[in-house]
């Protein structure tokens, strides 16, 4: 603007040819690409696209100017039209990011219990098609309090992010697992026999009990949990699943802590 009105130099960054990559929007975008890569990689080429194609634009109507000569309309044409899509797309972006923002745990990397309902509800539908078992595990860090009380809040974030990541590599691929609130973790497991969900139960509460987190410059911090494990009934909603797992994980804080307590059958 300041180049078509005053007829002064723009920059060389704005008259360059790769001027959209050094712009402060475009380092910006390119330093955060897989962020919005993982919401869409086509409309992520699109940007880069068309925030390309604006400063191809300004660079031609600002040489013309500096030249002497009146800018081209189809190069302002360009620039209006990327410029307008691209603030759509922003937008569009912007939507996604907060509607991400309330599905999943910032601290965790975890799905929150947003969207949980529909998910358990077309695992249902899957298993009932596949004649498999669902199970639903309440897991809870045990004196998770005293984690707090002794180390501080700071301390009690990296415990629940490293347990976090301990529980996911040690579940199978497809299996949802949530950050159910506070210390509470939710995992929903599908096997074929019963054993597969006792020896699955077994493995995480041995895993997190070998697995401690840590916590520079202390000494690592040990952790317990202790899960409580429903079977899904046919066509069982999810409250009732969830209550009976949760009579199940507080018989196991009863009988001792790092343990798992299968619930009684539904009937």
């Amino acid at each position: 603007m300041r180049c078509a009105v005053l007829r002064t130099m723009p920059g060389e960054d704005a008259l360059a040819p790769l001027s959209h990559t050094l712009c402060h929007f475009g380092c910006w975008f390119v330093s955060r690409q897989s962020d919005f890569e993982k919401l869409s990689v086509q409309n992520t080429k699109r940007i880069l696209a068309i925030h390309q194609s604006m400063h191809d634009a300004i660079r031609s109507i600002c040489a013309d100017v500096l030249a002497g000569r009146p800018g081209q309309s189809a190069n302002l044409d360009v620039f209006e039209q990327a410029q307008s899509e691209l603030i759509g797309l922003l937008a569009w972006f912007k939507t996604k990011f907060l509607a991400n923002a309330v599905r999943h745990d910032h601290l965790t990397g975890l799905p929150l219990r947003y969207g949980l309902e529909e998910e358990f509800i077309q695992l249902q539908k899957v298993c009932k098609r596949n004649k498999s078992l669902i199970y639903l595990a309440m897991i809870d860090v045990d004196h998770f309090k005293r984690i707090n009380d002794n180390h501080g809040h700071s301390v009690g974030d990296i415990a629940l992010s490293h347990l976090a990541g301990t529980l996911k590599s040690n579940i199978r691929p497809g299996e949802p697992l949530y950050r159910f609130g506070g210390e509470e973790f939710l995992l929903l497991m599908q096997t074929q026999f019963h054993e597969e969900a006792v020896l699955a139960a077994e493995r995480l509460i041995n895993v997190v009990r070998s697995a401690p987190a840590l916590i520079p410059p202390s000494k690592p911090l040990a952790m317990t949990v202790t899960m409580g494990l429903s079977l899904v009934g046919e066509d069982e909603e999810l409250r009732s699943v969830v209550e009976r797992a949760d009579r199940a994980l507080y018989e196991g804080k009863s009988a001792g802590r790092d343990r798992y307590v299968f619930a009684s059958v539904c009937t």
